[in-house]
């Protein structure tokens, strides 16, 4: 049975973007030797935009499989590992169980993945 969550837009809040620098410290500091860099994705990532109050984080990093390495920290901190939930070579955790904070979307440096999330970011900031 699939069950649908309700989604909830709201005006755009300026703390969304210190959520992210918050959480992006948190992910530096556990995947501190795996990361290349940290985006803030997402609709929170358009000021002045309505959003669903979720914060989505893309981490880009050296080599994908030492990730799964991370999963009990991530858990520890309070994200629940996905595996690559449905995009191959990626590893998704969420935060918040039924009422998520945020998304992090973690890749492999030269992904495709990446160049679609940040062209479609900028492409919107402009």
């Amino acid at each position: 049975m699939n069950i649908l969550r309700k989604g909830e837009v709201c005006s755009y809040n300026e703390k969304w973007a210190l959520l992210f620098t918050e959480e992006a410290e948190k992910l530096n500091l556990i995947l501190r030797n795996e990361i290349v860099c940290i985006y803030h994705i997402g609709s929170t990532s358009f000021p002045g935009l309505k959003a669903k109050p979720i914060i989505d984080i893309m981490a880009v990093v050296k080599v994908i499989n030492i990730v799964d390495k991370y999963n009990i920290k991530m858990q520890e901190i309070g994200y629940e590992p996905k595996g690559e939930n449905g995009i191959f070579g990626r590893r998704y955790f969420q935060k918040g169980g039924d009422h998520r904070t945020h998304h992090v979307h973690i890749n492999q440096i030269g992904s495709y993945e990446i160049k679609r999330h940040l062209a479609f970011r900028d492409y919107l900031r402009l």
